[in-house]
């Protein structure tokens, strides 16, 4: 009989994930090692095996993880817009800002996500890349119920790109502690949404 997971066990393997996060966000993925991980991690690199076979290993449940919670983020903004009864460009908004706050703290799972899922197994690939699509989809009709007159089928690719654009990349620029913070920022991308530049 197999020996029963203790209750650190998956404590342990999320410590893990934003240690590996980190290093992959550093090094890059193909530089990283896993005796790197391993020594960022304050541990051997046999007791980095108990919890991860290898380092793709750790790529994949890294992005399993994340993206899972994408979509977890739009199904819970989709609730509670139900739930307080907003109207379509208020639940787009609270979409935006719940992104930002998750995007605060998962900077480095969101490098991984947006440089290093080309470096999985073709079927590990394609089921993150289906979650990724979902977002996008999802975003898109999100975009479309608050601006039914903009937003149409010739242009709703180009205008949801457009949103991603103003959000994926705020790793690269914002930081915490700066003159702008992520829900400050979230408050700007939403002004742009209603009103543009030029107001």
């Amino acid at each position: 009989m197999a020996r029963p997971k203790s209750s650190q066990h998956e404590l342990r393997r999320d410590e893990i994930l934003d240690i590996a996060a980190q290093c992959f966000a550093e090094r890059s993925y193909p530089a990283a090692s896993m005796n790197d991980i391993a020594a960022a991690g304050g541990t051997s690199k046999a007791r980095l095996y108990h919890y991860y076979e290898s380092k793709e290993a750790i790529l994949f449940d890294l992005l399993d993880r994340y993206t899972q919670r994408l979509l977890a983020i739009i199904g819970q903004v989709e609730a509670t817009a139900q739930r307080r009864n907003l109207d379509e460009r208020s639940a787009l908004h609270e979409l935006v800002r719940s992104f930002l706050e998750e995007y605060e703290h998962s900077a480095t799972r969101h490098v991984a996500l947006l440089h290093d899922t080309k470096f999985l197994s073709d079927t590990q690939r394609e089921m993150i890349l289906d979650r990724q699509r979902d977002v996008v989809s999802a975003v898109t009709r999100f975009l479309r119920r608050a601006y039914p007159q903009r937003v149409t089928a010739q242009n709703q690719t180009a205008l949801t790109m457009t949103l991603f654009g103003m959000i994926n990349w705020t790793f690269t620029w914002l930081r915490p502690g700066g003159p702008l913070s992520y829900a400050q920022f979230a408050e700007e991308v939403i002004a742009v949404l209603e009103r543009g530049f030029g107001s």
